[in-house]
């Protein structure tokens, strides 16, 4: 079940509780007269079963409350409640393959923007994986993968092009591209710093390399694999199964990609920095595509069902 607490202009009270009353799927709606102080109006609280919550935000979206008032949701963990059991009965389909666009779009809005935690965190997995090359420790590559914070923007590319939302795209392809480049150049400074003291060599990064050379080696498994993490990752976040994006994340090969590109560059081994871009924009495109067709096909798929319901 979902939370929601609207604030209402008074004259806009009875229209929302009426949209309220005939959305299938609702209960417990409370209206508060005067309740409201900034901005000024009526509180409205209702609880909505997650199948019909896209539904009915959009209808208060086009009604313009947005704008002349507030929409507050919150997901409900546990409802005791006869009437709740109801009401999710009474809505179509089930709560676990329903999408939230909204919701959706203020995650990947929030995860896809540049800040200095984004970079701090996109740098610290790339540096990580830096050890985890030199060394050929495939513990530190899957430490690097967990920490690598790359996926909130692709995720918002995918939602961006489903949604036609051209700022969240371009919000997202500017914090790939720059966080990217950040992790890379404070990678190659933290290269040269080990070499320095003697913790990198040229001859180890080099070397035979049985636990990490896949990261140079891109071939169509690379690819397959990337499709397969984006599905995964875009059904963890639509249905807010967020547990499930930690496996994405170790399943995916960027930010190791990144780190060796960055590490081989300061020795000069073009070779390695090419494959390993390489891999890098493969796995980039995988998951953009898996992620866009898996939300189209949802998109499709609960349009379909709502016709039939």
């Amino acid at each position: 079940m979902l939370h929601l607490r609207l604030i209402t202009p008074a004259g806009t009270t009875d229209e929302v509780v009426r949209l309220i009353d005939k959305t299938v799927g609702t209960a417990h709606l409370v209206v508060l007269p005067g309740a409201a102080r900034d901005p000024a109006g009526d509180v409205v609280l209702c609880d909505v079963a997650r199948e019909a919550g896209d539904e009915l935000l959009t209808s208060l979206r086009e009604l313009g409350l947005d704008r002349t008032g507030s929409i507050a949701v919150e997901t409900v963990d546990l409802s005791l409640s006869r009437r709740a059991d109801e009401a999710e009965r009474e809505a179509p389909g089930e709560g676990a393959d329903a999408v939230l666009w909204e919701g959706l779009t203020d995650a990947t809005h929030e995860e896809s923007t540049l800040s200095v935690t984004y970079v701090a965190f996109i740098t610290l997995a790339t540096m990580i994986a830096a050890c985890g090359v030199v060394l050929d420790n495939a513990v530190l590559i899957v430490g690097a993968m967990a920490v690598g914070p790359e996926f909130g923007p692709l995720a918002g590319i995918s939602t961006a092009l489903v949604q036609r939302h051209p700022r969240l795209a371009w919000r997202s392809v500017i914090a790939l591209l720059v966080g990217f480049a950040a992790a890379m150049a404070l990678t190659s400074a933290f290269s040269l710093f080990m070499d320095a003291v003697g913790l990198f060599s040229k001859d180890r990064l080099e070397a035979d390399r049985p636990n990490t050379g896949f990261i140079y080696a891109p071939d169509w498994f690379s690819f397959v694999v990337a499709v397969l993490a984006g599905i995964a990752g875009t059904l963890s976040l639509t249905s807010a199964k967020s547990g499930a994006l930690v496996g994405v994340a170790i399943s995916v090969t960027t930010v190791p990609a990144a780190a060796n590109a960055a590490v081989a560059l300061v020795y000069g081994d073009t070779h390695q920095a090419v494959r390993s871009s390489e891999q890098l924009l493969l796995n980039l495109l995988g998951i953009v595509v898996a992620g866009t067709l898996t939300l189209l096909a949802q998109k499709h798929f609960w349009k379909r069902r709502r016709q039939r319901a």
